[in-house]
């Protein structure tokens, strides 16, 4: 590991290689912008709708940043840096990976149907890449396919993609390596329509899904490995995904990028949605039907819209068994353990040195029966709870029940539909930037009923 480390940072101290275009590393010209779509990502979410019909809603993609540009020789312009990342799955379990801008997956791109865009992509990874634009009609050359569209970009070296945009709907970006994509090199591009779809969106969100292969007493994705033990929305693994929140009575978009090696079958629970997109852009509504659960193929992108009029917090997950839960062979550190305990005794042993590893504290699981051990096949789910409120805190997992993340894991996440108190009581410390629960929290558990 010493000599892969020794490599990594000789490669990343390189100086700058080959540049693909003069023009496209000209001086600023302009500020820096977010995307300016119309408003932030929730201070749309007003009662009722009309009020932003000429807009678009920006994506809110939870867990991922969002790629700033400014204006140069009439394009809008991005900087897009490839780089080892390291990102939390869960508390006390971190990997090291591969992304954009010291995200994974990377930065969210959000423009406008009609932009001219210049990506200026710089490559900080220890080995030559590309960039394939997922979806876009873009000239072959810009394609990103090495060799056949364009020369690999070496460590240290740069190029410029530059194209325009007559498509709209939800795309992405990524390595045109095998092994890249696994070790993470993915990220959302969303083209906004000239005009917005109808019926409009008050929310919109991105979520992108993964799988990793990492052993235990290891940190960093076994690209090779077949069997998969972290599943991840964002970079993330349940019970450290941040929530989406809706505010009653809106209609939400939620748009699902699928780049790995296993299809997800994605479940909502208790509402009912529509597909109306895919990676090839809006759907006509003839195609729309209702359903529950959307299968998201690998390389594939669906968006699922529905008028969120059932209060609740409710889980948005991948039904594959396995995907619903994380991995249990080496949570105290680099210390591999057993995978679990199989009596009650060592069981609470085990999760509460983990607990105090972690800085929370463990509540006891679910009630077993007293002669357990003696039923065949016994323990299934019965030692797999852990809780870690305290962890994973953000405001937008105020309300919820205490030891409410205890069973959550894996690829999974809360859709959750709030009235407008509770909404503002969300919001507020979300848009002043804090992260701890608040002093004096209420003693009373804002669980919306309806």
């Amino acid at each position: 590991m010493s000599s892969r480390r020794s490599f990594m940072q000789s490669a990343l101290s390189l100086g700058a290689g080959l540049v693909a275009s003069a023009k496209a590393f000209a001086g600023p010209q302009n500020e820096h912008h977010p995307m300016q779509m119309g408003e932030g990502p929730h201070a749309h979410a007003q009662k009722g709708r009309g009020s932003h019909a000429t807009q678009s809603v920006q994506v809110d993609t939870p867990d991922v940043p969002q790629l700033p540009w400014r204006i140069v020789d009439g394009a809008k312009e991005f900087h897009l840096v490839a780089e080892p990342v390291k990102r939390r799955l869960i508390p006390g379990r971190d990997m090291v990976v591969w992304g954009y801008n010291g995200s994974c997956p990377g930065p969210t791109i959000q423009v406008n149907q009609g932009d001219r865009v210049r990506i200026v992509f710089e490559n900080r990874l220890p080995e030559s890449t590309t960039i394939h634009w997922h979806g876009l009609e873009v000239p072959v050359e810009m394609d990103g396919l090495p060799y056949i569209s364009q020369k690999p970009v070496p460590p240290g070296g740069k190029f410029a993609y530059e194209f325009a945009l007559h498509q709209a709907g939800t795309f992405f970006y990524h390595s045109h390596g095998a092994m890249q994509e696994m070790m993470g090199m993915i990220g959302l591009f969303i083209i906004h329509p000239e005009k917005p779809w109808t019926p409009r969106v008050d929310h919109d969100f991105g979520i992108v899904l993964q799988e990793w292969a990492i052993l235990p007493n290891s940190n960093v994705p076994n690209t090779a490995n077949m069997e998969f033990n972290w599943l991840t929305f964002n970079g993330k693994a349940a019970p450290d995904t941040t929530p989406i929140v809706a505010r009653h009575g809106s209609r939400v978009r939620i748009r699902l990028v699928n780049l790995g090696m296993d299809h997800h079958p994605i479940h909502l629970h208790g509402n009912t949605f529509f597909v109306t997109g895919t990676e090839g852009g809006r759907q006509p509504e003839a195609r729309w039907g209702p359903e529950n659960t959307v299968l998201v193929g690998v390389a594939q992108a669906r968006d699922i819209e529905f008028d969120a009029k059932y209060l609740g917090d409710w889980m948005l997950h991948c039904h594959l068994p396995h995907h619903m839960m994380n991995s249990m062979s080496d949570l105290i550190g680099d210390r591999m353990i057993t995978t679990m305990q199989l009596n009650d005794k060592d069981a609470l042993m085990q999760m509460q040195t983990f607990a105090d590893n972690i800085g929370v504290e463990h509540i006891h699981h679910a009630p077993i029966a007293p002669d357990a051990d003696k039923v065949p096949g016994f323990p299934q789910d019965a030692f797999m709870e852990m809780g870690m409120d305290k962890a994973v805190y953000r405001p937008e997992n105020y309300g919820l029940p205490p030891n409410w993340s205890a069973s959550v894991m894996g690829m999974m996440a809360l859709v959750r539909v709030v009235p407008d108190d509770l909404y503002e009581k969300i919001m507020t410390p979300k848009a002043r930037g804090e992260s701890q629960p608040p002093q004096q929290p209420e003693n009373i558990h804002e669980h919306p009923q309806g």
